[in-house]
């Protein structure tokens, strides 16, 4: 069984996997959310692939948490802190939480390394090209960092032994083991953090292979 817990909101619901960062997936309601979460098991399966960690992408969900959610759910955020999030973590459990948000940001620069530069547009026209979403993500790492105790500065997109380093020192708090709770004040849980952290890079890496035109990704 994949153990999953549901944050609902007055217009979007989203069902995440406990234990896989990233893996997480939104609905108009619950049953549409967690058919969601199942469907994608095939496209999250490559990340826990690459941190060499078993994942059967047939297991069948089960709903273990249900929180309430915010505006932010509903603008498109898994944003609640779920109960399991914040029992203490061991050594081993930080260390996988840590190579599976690496692995996802593995998927994201081979993702974002194949595709075209300019993306196909919704029907309005509205869309984030290939750059733009990368850019995007390490600005919004930069804001997440914070929620770790972390004061860094997003880098530059090109410089990739500075982005390297950036997410070395995201991925090595991550790995430490704690007692669960948020780092600092108002921060965040490192298993919280690791999900959104990995969320919205694969979230993002998702859309462009999505909006990406067949044959160029």
């Amino acid at each position: 069984m994949t153990d999953v817990y549901v944050e609902t909101g007055s217009k979007r619901v989203f069902a995440c996997a406990h234990d896989w960062p990233g893996w997480c997936r939104s609905g108009k309601d619950e049953a549409s959310a967690l058919a969601a979460l199942a469907s994608y098991a095939p496209r999250y399966a490559p990340v826990a692939r690459g941190a060499r960690i078993r994942f059967e992408a047939s297991d069948p969900l089960l709903v273990r948490e249900h929180l309430r959610g915010s505006a932010s759910t509903d603008f498109g955020v898994p944003e609640k802190v779920a109960a399991r999030d914040i029992k203490p973590l061991a050594k081993a459990e930080a260390a996988r939480l840590a190579s599976l948000v690496d692995a996802a940001w593995v998927i994201f620069d081979k993702v974002h390394g194949g595709a075209p530069a300019s993306l196909r547009k919704g029907p309005r026209g509205g869309g984030r090209d290939r750059d733009e979403i990368a850019d995007h993500i390490l600005a919004a790492e930069g804001a997440y960092v914070r929620k770790l105790g972390l004061r860094l500065a997003p880098p530059d997109r090109d410089n990739r032994a500075a982005v390297r380093t950036f997410r070395k020192a995201i991925a090595d708090v991550l790995g430490r083991p704690s007692k669960g709770g948020p780092l600092v004040e108002k921060g965040w849980p490192q298993r919280y953090a690791a999900r959104r952290i990995a969320w919205h890079a694969l979230d993002h890496a998702w859309e462009i292979e999505d909006r990406s035109d067949p044959g160029c990704r």
